[in-house]
């Protein structure tokens, strides 16, 4: 799904952070990095009220929060010392205008991040003041008028036009745009590092100096000698001298698991403490570094490709766990080929990024997951702007073509559908979001209207109190599945098999009510939009047990040497 979060980036600190230039060059379809007006006034809304609440949480000045929030930030990327620079220039209009009880809209208003241009209409998250809207501007604009920082340019300056580090940025940007390791030496296409396209994303590297040795790779001389497909079974058993990858992985079936996704299935998520108030705390932030140098996905807890615990307390895994631990000689191999704002329009752009030699390595299991931006975008009348069933027809093909070329025979590609989005006005248009829960004064319906009015919505058609249109959205993601089903169904491909499952979320939260839960709880409370990590474990274990029992060869056997390899190997020398 679609992400132009450029003004939530690093929320509640995006307006203070340069760095959110870099990190957001994967948002957009469109090239550049210096956010549009209306990313820049959500910013704003974003960062006034978080500085506002602060207050009101801690009984504390204005002055006193924007000092707290500054102190709860991580020194790395600067982000400490930016944040201090921002209050140093804007701090005392900001101090005037709260004291005055003006809220966050009159603020960037005022302060000029956020402008209603001629003939627009006005955008505000918050209730109108009481006060007609101009009188209240005009009044706050006097407030500020002698302000010297109402003279500077309110586009978001970027940390890539310092000289010492453009060409880093660079390359920083080249390996966003391209989805490859920044931090590659043998050019392989994995890393031994984690975030910037790293493990996180793709199998690590066991060893960086050699091209030849990377995740999901036949094993040379069934690696009497070394790991060559870092899965951490490798030399010789002294009993018998047999190599350990021919005792324990020969006739097992190995193979990996590539995602070929948008933001859904990068996992994009910002974490509720980073814009709530009475949560935030100096352990906060300690994960925004690594979050922007991901482009605030969390791939390493996806629901196709996560191996870290799930943070959510649930038994349910990824589908790289399930593959895993149903035989440990796939261990590592997984790819995240993921990409916020991705579309059957726009994979051609990143698939190269696929690691898959078709001659030297395993057969892999690839789910093809594009399940929002087809029919997702922020334009006023989104309809016209959506992929038709014959151009996604078209494009899809090209993909399985693309694929076939590069797969090794006996892979398999599963045709993943899209789901109805109708269930988020549904479940969360009268609830209140993070933003106005202190107060009770911004609902989710609140929040999407804001969004829409600044065209930056990420779903116009289903984040919309038109019913009209939720349900022409939900009637062209309907079209656009029979698409993939009907290619599952007809097209044949020499080197995989075609599988094609719809996105039932109705049966996920059905599973989720069963244990005492609501459907809101499945949703990204900051967002409103995208499938939280225990969404995202229910939807993988969903499509695990449908495979299990319709296709099981697409799973391979089940490894009756696990509890050897483990017991020679450990943990494999983890992820």
């Amino acid at each position: 799904m679609k992400c132009p979060w450029k003004g939530l980036l690093a929320a509640p600190v995006l307006l203070l952070l340069p760095w959110h230039a870099l990190a957001s060059a994967a948002y957009d379809d469109l090239p550049g990095t210096r956010a549009s007006k209306g990313h820049t006034c959500l910013g704003c809304v974003i960062v006034v009220s978080v500085i506002g609440q602060l207050a009101q949480v801690h009984n504390s000045t204005v002055q006193a929060s924007m000092e707290r929030l500054c102190s709860y930030l991580p020194e790395k990327m600067f982000l400490k010392a930016t944040c201090y620079a921002a209050v140093r220039t804007f701090g005392q209009d900001i101090i005037k205008l709260l004291d005055a009880d003006m809220n966050a809209d009159v603020v960037c208003h005022t302060l000029k991040f956020c402008q209603q241009e001629p003939g627009q209409a006005l955008c505000h998250l918050y209730p109108l003041p009481k006060e007609t809207w101009k009188f209240t501007l005009e009044k706050a604009r006097q407030m500020v008028k002698k302000s010297p920082t109402l003279k500077n340019s309110r586009s978001s300056s970027d940390i890539c036009s310092l000289p010492f580090l453009a060409k880093i940025c660079q390359e920083i940007k080249a390996s966003l745009e391209n989805s490859v390791p920044f931090r590659d030496a043998d050019s392989d296409k994995y890393s031994a590092f984690p975030t910037l396209r790293g493990y996180h994303w793709r199998g690590r590297d066991c060893n960086d100096s050699d091209e030849t040795a990377y995740p999901g790779r036949r094993p040379d001389n069934w690696d009497a000698h070394q790991d060559s497909n870092c899965n951490g079974i490798w030399g010789v058993d002294p009993k018998d001298g047999i190599p350990y990858e021919k005792k324990f992985c020969e006739g097992s079936q190995p193979r990996g698991i590539i995602l070929l996704g948008d933001s859904a299935g990068a996992h994009f998520h910002i974490p509720p403490e980073w814009i709530t108030a009475s949560q935030m705390s100096l352990k906060s932030f300690f994960n925004l570094p690594a979050a922007l140098a991901d482009e605030l996905d969390w791939p390493q807890l996806s629901g196709a490709t996560g191996f870290l615990n799930s943070t959510s307390g649930i038994k349910e895994s990824s589908l790289y766990l399930h593959l895993w631990k149903r035989n440990r000689c796939n261990h590592r191999d997984y790819q995240n080929l993921s990409k916020n704002g991705a579309s059957s329009q726009n994979l051609e752009g990143f698939i190269r990024s696929l690691s898959r030699n078709p001659l030297l390595d395993q057969p892999a299991v690839v789910v093809y997951a594009m399940i929002g931006n087809d029919v997702c975008n922020g334009k006023t009348d989104p309809v016209p702007e959506m992929t038709t069933p014959e151009r996604f027809y078209s494009k899809v093909m090209e993909t399985l073509k693309y694929l076939h070329s590069h797969l090794p025979n006996g892979s398999h590609v599963i045709l993943h559908g899209l789901p109805d989005g109708t269930f988020l006005w549904d479940n969360l248009h009268d609830r209140y979001h993070p933003l106005g829960q202190l107060n009770a004064d911004v609902t989710y319906r609140q929040f999407y209207a804001f969004l829409s009015c600044l065209q930056v919505s990420p779903c116009h058609g289903w984040m919309s109190s038109n019913s009209t249109l939720r349900a022409l959205t939900a009637e062209r993601a309907e079209q656009l599945s029979n698409t993939l089903k009907k290619i599952a169904a007809t097209e044949k491909f020499p080197n995989f098999d075609l599988f094609y499952l719809d996105f039932d979320f109705r049966e996920i939260t059905k599973k989720w009510q069963q244990r005492g839960g609501q459907p809101w709880q499945l949703i990204e409370p900051v967002d409103g939009f995208h499938p939280n990590e225990v969404a995202l474990q229910l939807l993988a274990d969903g499509l695990w047990d449908k495979v299990q029992l319709q296709w099981p060869e697409v799973l391979g056997k089940e490894n009756p040497f696990n509890p050897q390899i483990e017991q020679v190997f450990g943990d494999q020398g983890g992820h």
